[in-house]
């Protein structure tokens, strides 16, 4: 019979517990688009698919993010899964103070003007249809409008803190 680990001491709940758990957590690297009086983005591993009928998304933002003035005004957006090959623009989208559309990234203007990534595995453009706050940040549901899935390549994980790809 194997013998199952014993659990450790239970901590209280705090920031630096969930997010000692969630290291632990893989999970895909999407980012998040939207245009305001300039494009804005920012890289995203809370993306969940919500609902087939109709097609639901949601994602969490925090509310101090430099995205959050733009996301929180935007009626669409930008959701991009990321392929393993785009370590660099994931890291791009999560570094503060980046010009996340200077060259090297590669974008253009999708529909309902959304920016939309070149090169990543998929995209879908969508209908912001709720801002659910929770704590300090906000979940933001999102119906789908358009999209395309035929990117090429493995997805880009993220675990333990750092960007990896997905081993067989």
């Amino acid at each position: 019979m194997p013998t199952t680990p014993r659990l450790g001491t239970p901590r209280p709940a705090s920031p630096e517990l969930l997010r000692s758990v969630f290291r632990l957590h893989a999970a895909g690297v999407a980012v998040i688009t939207a245009r305001g009086d300039r494009p804005v983005g920012f890289t995203a591993t809370s993306l969940n698919s919500v609902a087939a009928e109709p097609p639901l998304i949601s994602f969490g933002i925090g509310t101090t993010s430099s995205s959050w003035p733009v996301v929180s005004q935007a009626e669409h957006i930008g959701v991009h899964i990321l392929g393993e090959h785009q370590r660099e623009l994931a890291a791009t989208f999560a570094r503060s103070g980046a010009d996340r559309f200077a060259p090297p990234t590669g974008w253009r203007t999708g529909p309902e003007d959304v920016p939309v990534l070149d090169g990543v595995l998929a995209w879908l453009v969508c209908r912001v249809v709720a801002r659910v706050p929770a704590g300090d940040h906000r979940i933001v549901i999102a119906e789908v409008v358009a999209g395309d899935p035929a990117g090429a390549g493995r997805p880009l994980l993220y675990h333990q803190g750092r960007f990896n790809a997905l081993r067989d």
